[in-house]
C-alpha cells in the first residue's frame, strides 16, 4: 500500500468513525426489544439461541417456548435447559404434516401459548424466545389479536424474539427489529441429511 493509499484510508475511516459515533450518541432509548426473525432461510432459531447464550452470559433470566417442534434431543435444549437461568419448553406435537390433525394442533398450541403468556407477563424474564410462533398465527391456531396484545403489554424491559416463516404483517409492524432470512444455497436441497451439532 502506498503512502497516498494509507493517508486516504485514514481520512475515510476518520469520517466513518465520526458518522458512527454520532449515530450511537443519538440512540438513547432504553426499552425491551421485540425482534422478529422470519423468511425461508436457515438460521432463524439458531439466531435466537445465540441471543439466549448472550443473555445467559450476562446473568439474565431467559424463557424459551418452542412451538410446533416436538424434538427433545436437540443440542440446544440439552445445553440451555441445564442452565440455571433458563426455562425451556418444547410445546409442539411435530410439524403439521406429521400430526395431520388440526384440532389436536390447536389444542396443543393453546396449552403452549398459556406458558408463553405467563412468561410475557412476568418481569423476572429478561428475554423470551417464541420459536416458530409465526405458524400459530398463519394457521390460525391462536387468535392473532391475543398474541399481539400479550407482546405489546409485556414488561417494559423484557426482550422477545419471535421466529418462523411468513411472519404476519401485524407482527412485523409492532416489532422493533425484523430480519428476513433467505436461502441462497442449502445442503438439504442437495440431498445432505440434517447434521448433529449443525442442524439440531
Amino acid at each position: 500500500m502506498t503512502d497516498k493509499q494509507t493517508a486516504y484510508h485514514k481520512v475515510k475511516m476518520e469520517r466513518k468513525k465520526t458518522q458512527i459515533d454520532a449515530s450511537i450518541a443519538k440512540a438513547t432509548i432504553e426499552k425491551g426489544i421485540l425482534l422478529v426473525i422470519t423468511g425461508n432461510g436457515k438460521g432463524k432459531s439458531t439466531s435466537a439461541f445465540g441471543m439466549v447464550a448472550r443473555a445467559l452470559g450476562h446473568g439474565l433470566k431467559v424463557g424459551v417456548c418452542q412451538f410446533i417442534k416436538n424434538r427433545t434431543d436437540t443440542g440446544e435444549e440439552a445445553f440451555f435447559s441445564a442452565q440455571k437461568n433458563c426455562e425451556w419448553h418444547v410445546l409442539g406435537d411435530g410439524f403439521t404434516w406429521d400430526t395431520q390433525n388440526r384440532e389436536q394442533d390447536i389444542a396443543t398450541s393453546e396449552r403452549g401459548w398459556q406458558i408463553a403468556e405467563r412468561m410475557l407477563s412476568d418481569p423476572s424474564f429478561d428475554l423470551v424466545v417464541l420459536d416458530e410462533l409465526t405458524y400459530l398465527l398463519s394457521y390460525d391456531y391462536i387468535d392473532k389479536d391475543r398474541v399481539l396484545k400479550a407482546l405489546q403489554n409485556r414488561p417494559a424491559m423484557q426482550h422477545v424474539v419471535v421466529t418462523g416463516r411468513s411472519a404476519a404483517a401485524e407482527l412485523k409492524e409492532i416489532a422493533d427489529t425484523v430480519s428476513d432470512i433467505h436461502d441462497e444455497k442449502h445442503a438439504y436441497k442437495s440431498g445432505v441429511k440434517a447434521q448433529v451439532g449443525v442442524d439440531y
